[in-house]
């Protein structure tokens, strides 16, 4: 089973403190994520400050507007340098994403790293070459355009992805 890897970079015209207080709370992810996911919190005690532990509850509508479960759990946040959230329950069979937040000249750099597994061995293989992939991209493409709508546009600067694959 294969194991994939996706990597963001934007530069935020922002400082710490504000990119910080958006990322880190849990009520703000609907607002960068696509309507056509269908994505809603469901966890009503998750609170509204980041923190080793806390679990987050979803529904998303990844696939044919079909509803499926999602648990993340924030594993570790270092206090407006970065905090990590693993999937306990949900559409991977691993789900690890890295925030990471540094201080540029002009504002703040954010990265995001995601590594995943699909479920079904040789066949969540296809299905990310097929549509998981480019569904992942999609997202961090409309992440951005939010992201420069709310707080402003670096001069310049495009979404950076990088990708790679590892092998099991």
């Amino acid at each position: 089973m294969a194991t994939f890897s996706l990597k963001t970079v934007q530069k935020i015209p922002v400082d710490l403190d504000t990119a910080w207080e958006f990322f880190s709370n849990p009520a703000n992810l609907q607002a960068i994520t696509p309507s056509n996911l269908g994505f809603e919190i469901l966890s009503k005690h998750h609170g509204s400050t980041m923190y080793p532990g806390q679990l987050i509850e979803y529904k998303v509508k990844p696939i044919l507007g079909i509803p499926i479960y999602w648990m993340t759990e924030i594993t570790h946040v270092q206090d407006k340098a970065y905090f990590i959230d693993e999937q306990r329950f949900g559409p991977y069979a691993l789900w690890h994403h890295q925030h990471h937040f540094k201080i540029v000249d002009g504002g703040v750099e954010m990265t995001d790293i995601v590594h995943y597994r699909n479920p079904f061995s040789f066949l969540g293989t296809l299905a990310n070459s097929l549509m998981i992939k480019s569904q992942l991209k999609q997202i961090f493409q409309y992440r951005f355009k939010v992201v420069e709508e709310l707080f402003g546009k670096w001069p310049s600067e495009q979404l950076n992805i990088v990708e790679f694959h590892k092998s099991a």
